[in-house]
């Protein structure tokens, strides 16, 4: 496996070739995943200025572990670079900084106590979003002294009302893992990534889109049994009529996690699986697909 230096948190890590993109696995950018970039990005990348490489690539790692954390797939280039860093939701104030500290702290821990271990330090600034770590260490004392964390060594844990706090700021409650499946088609995954996921996670649901991709067209996630199998909820998309799809329903289904069908109109009269648990909703249009899985969601 070939080693090569991360741009944006500069360690040297193995990297696996998935056609035009290098997949980046274990930096500090993503240190139990891995995000990927396109190979063509290198060069303008490295010929940015000092001051914008200084003011930029930190947040870019923030990014990068703050979705990968969130077992979000993550494919960008150096187009991407602009448009998420000038993001809305990017925390720019300490306070904001201090509330992805206590997110994370919540996403790897099911109470308030429960000790999550962040070492070293000098390698997970990029939790708050910091430039450095002198900031990082800031807000660690900050929150300690606002009564929210309790810091012991590299044991970090939420007190009950930082477990408040990091409920309050993530709506209310955790969102539950769900698993969108669909055919390996750019079209199709654009439309799904960009107006269907942000509507799943409105009803309490941390979605992944999964696709059979090849590596020349990293969509998605590739399929994994162990994702689904953590999976609180399958949303399966049968137009293409991709064999995967069924696949990973089907196991699904084995494992008694609720799977809701879909399929777009124009493959109706081709469903060649036809059997009691297999039933899709057949929409048109995207805004007829948010339609219908909002009245099942409700329900």
């Amino acid at each position: 496996m070939i080693k090569k230096r991360c741009l944006f948190c500069d360690e040297i890590v193995p990297t696996k070739p998935e056609g035009d993109y290098d997949q980046y696995l274990g930096c500090s950018c993503s240190p139990d995943g891995s995000y990927s970039l396109h190979r063509d990005s290198y060069e303008s990348i490295n010929s940015l200025p000092h001051p914008k490489k200084r003011s930029m690539l930190h947040i870019i790692s923030a990014y990068l572990r703050e979705q990968t954390d969130r077992d979000e797939a993550v494919v960008l280039s150096a187009n991407d670079l602009e448009t998420i860093v000038n993001t809305p939701t990017i925390p720019v104030t300490i306070e904001d900084k201090g509330i992805r500290l206590l997110q994370y702290l919540y996403r790897h821990s099911d109470r308030a106590g429960e000790s999550v271990v962040i070492h070293p330090l000098s390698s997970n600034y990029n939790l708050t979003y910091s430039p450095n770590l002198q900031e990082l260490v800031y807000i660690i004392d900050k929150l300690r002294n606002e009564q929210l964390i309790i810091r012991e060594g590299t044991s970090f844990q939420l007190t009950e009302q930082g477990w408040r706090e990091a409920v309050a700021s993530a709506g209310g409650k955790k969102l539950k893992p769900c698993t969108i499946l669909i055919a390996n088609d750019g079209d199709l995954s654009q439309e799904w990534q960009g107006r269907i996921l942000p509507i799943v996670e409105q009803y309490g649901y941390l979605p992944r889109l999964l696709t059979h991709a090849t590596a020349t067209t990293p969509h998605g996630e590739k399929y994994s049994l162990e994702l689904i199998a953590d999976s609180k909820l399958i949303i399966a998309d049968a137009t293409g009529q991709s064999p995967e799809v069924y696949f990973a329903a089907g196991y699904a289904l084995g494992l008694s996690i609720p799977v809701i069908w879909s399929m777009n109109s124009r493959d109706e009269d081709t469903l060649n699986v036809k059997i009691q648990e297999i039933r899709p909703m057949i929409w048109n249009s995207a805004e007829e697909l948010i339609s219908i899985l909002q009245q099942r969601l409700n329900s």
